[in-house]
């Protein structure tokens, strides 16, 4: 693409604009920080920690936590870490450790410190004897199903083990012997001992170590029993002297849980935990657990298919990391769960590729228009802008035009309805960037299927304005049939046809709720060639059809593939808005 007064858009996705630099807004994690350090509470500099579990990608709601933990570490001056919560050896993989570290720098961030839960298997272990020495743990040898119903109920206080006042030398000697795998998984659990009759359900003698014969990624057979998520995450905070420890709401009950541990294994300054609204997203399912089986039952292509909301499906969807930044300021941070508009997220991504994508012109659904009154094998260049006049950035493409052109299928009709303002029998349309043309008939294959439309140009209306000074209502976009490109356009919309896939009604699988036009092809696309030697990864805006990027592992110099990041405008609106939309 000829673009003599630019960098390419691909070197600029780094550039700042006043909406992404802006400085974030205050809200109530932040004041917290900021009291504590305005009071000197822990005595060093504010450290935060991003703790995903490597058991699958990240998603748009950790990319919520990444700029919360990142950002909050960044504006105070302090410390971010990476750790790997990587306790459970039966989900977890080295692949999903390489890919988060890949989600987490693409989105603009680097971390202090690199750290894995399993490290701290021998420490924990530690804590774990220690535990057991001051009485405030024991080995239990119940199912897993008595101690689940010996927990009570939230109205009924729980039923202690019976072997909840073992002596702590048969603890200790129990505990040492799982340690060295004598006993099968599920033999025994080590238990915290605090309060059977507690309110609150997490602190009825959790469990904090369990018995799982499997190699785990990192330690290999070194270990059979692993850490419970309560016993290593506060924990592992206090261990790398983490200040807050920002968690989404479903952990506000295991605050407490994390208080009692830290307190007793002998840490002086605690972290603070506090909790925050999770996002949850219109039209999404953010489990991870979901998100698996999507993948697994082949629902979709894998973790980086264009309609996942994983941060891998966004980057190849073509959602650069400023419009993801962008939009976790927009939402800010709440103490109460709320769902978020899919089409807040989908116009921030316009409001950022708006301002830094060059307009080319593609046709989805191709037929041929043939200007009759043009000369046989002219070709004329005419310069087309690649940004609008409201975007601070400058440059121009060549734009071939010839005698026959490719039009969108759906600018034509026959017999049209009285809001359409595009091409029919005896209309005048502007070509845009070219000329004003009026259709003079059809031509139509034994199928009664049009296959070419006739036109004559004027050729006084170069550039689309008439010297007459006569007002044309619809303008076309094109492509010459001679030098177009043979493309593919894949047109991806939203992964469910229902706002809420995670609550169906009479108890629906959230695979019923999936859109069966989540992805449209357009297999026989044309594109000016202006794109022809653009490396994958370039994105662009196609002119009244949306925003693409070329894929950057399918596509190819011989056979483009365009991704649709977002259609122009939300094509999902109120049915009252479709029509002045379908007439644009």
């Amino acid at each position: 693409m000829t673009n003599p007064d630019t960098s390419r858009e691909a070197d600029r996705s780094a550039e700042p604009t006043s909406a992404r630099d802006a400085p974030p807004r205050k809200d109530f994690l932040r004041e917290a920080v900021a009291h504590d350090v305005a009071s000197g509470r822990f005595g060093r500099l504010v450290h935060t920690r991003f703790p995903p579990e490597p058991n699958g990608f990240l998603h748009i709601g950790h990319a919520k936590s990444i700029c919360l933990n990142f950002g909050i570490a960044r504006e105070f001056g302090g410390l971010c870490n990476l750790r790997f919560d990587d306790t459970n050896p039966a989900t977890e993989d080295m692949r999903y450790v390489e890919a988060i570290r890949e989600d987490v720098r693409w989105l603009g961030f680097d971390w202090d410190d690199e750290r894995f839960a399993s490290d701290y298997f021998e420490r924990l272990y530690e804590i774990a004897e220690a535990l057991v020495r001051a009485g405030k743990a024991y080995v239990d040898s119940q199912s897993e199903e008595a101690i689940r119903e010996g927990r009570g109920t939230i109205t009924l206080p729980g039923t202690p083990s019976p072997y909840r006042d073992r002596p702590v030398e048969e603890n200790l000697d129990l505990l040492r012997r799982m340690r060295a795998g004598e006993f099968p998984d599920g033999a025994h659990v080590l238990r915290a001992k605090i309060d059977m009759g507690h309110p609150n359900m997490l602190m009825r003698d959790p469990l904090l170590l369990r018995i799982r014969h499997a190699a785990h990624y990192r330690r290999g057979t070194a270990w059979c029993i692993y850490p419970l998520y309560d016993f290593a995450h506060g924990l592992s905070d206090a261990f790398e002297g983490i200040t807050h420890s920002l968690c989404t709401l479903e952990f506000k009950d295991n605050r407490e849980l994390y208080d009692w541990l830290v307190r007793e294994a002998g840490f002086e300054r605690p972290p603070e935990q506090t909790e925050f609204a999770r996002l949850e997203l219109d039209y999404t399912v953010l489990s991870k657990r979901k998100l698996l089986r999507l993948v697994a039952e082949g629902y979709v292509r894998g973790w980086d298919d264009p309609r996942m909301p994983t941060i891998a499906g966004l980057r190849r969807r073509g959602v650069t990391p400023e419009a993801i930044r962008a939009f976790a300021e927009t939402i800010g941070v709440a103490r109460s769960d709320a769902r978020i508009e899919l089409a807040t997220f989908e116009h921030a991504v316009r409001d950022d590729l708006n301002m830094r994508v060059p307009r080319v012109m593609a046709v989805a659904r191709p037929v041929k228009l043939v200007l009759t009154n043009y000369p046989e094998g002219q070709v004329e260049m005419l310069d087309a802008p690649l940004y609008p006049h409201d975007v601070p950035l400058t440059g121009s493409r060549p734009v071939p035009f010839s005698r026959e052109l490719w039009i969108e299928r759906e600018d034509f009709m026959e017999d049209p309805p009285k809001k359409f303002f595009r091409l029919a029998p005896g209309r005048e349309v502007r070509l845009r960037y070219a000329y004003l043309v009026t259709c003079t008939g059809v031509v139509k294959d034994a199928a009664g299927e049009i296959v070419e439309i006739h036109a004559t140009y004027d050729p006084a209306t170069r550039g689309g304005d008439a010297p007459d000074g006569r007002r044309v209502q619809g303008t076309i976009h094109w492509v010459s049939a001679a030098r177009a490109l043979d493309c593919e356009l894949r047109l991806y919309d939203r992964l469910f046809a229902i706002a809420d896939p995670d609550n169906l009604p009479d108890g629906r699988d959230f695979v019923s709720a999936l859109n069966p036009n989540s992805l449209v092809t357009a297999p026989h696309a044309k594109v000016e060639p202006s794109v022809a030697s653009d490396i994958p990864g370039m994105r662009y805006q196609f002119e009244r059809i949306g925003y693409f990027i070329s894929d950057p592992f399918e596509s190819t110099a011989g056979r483009p593939i365009f991704n649709r990041t977002v259609a122009l405008r939300d094509s999902w609106a109120k049915a009252k808005d479709r029509p002045a939309a379908a007439s644009a």
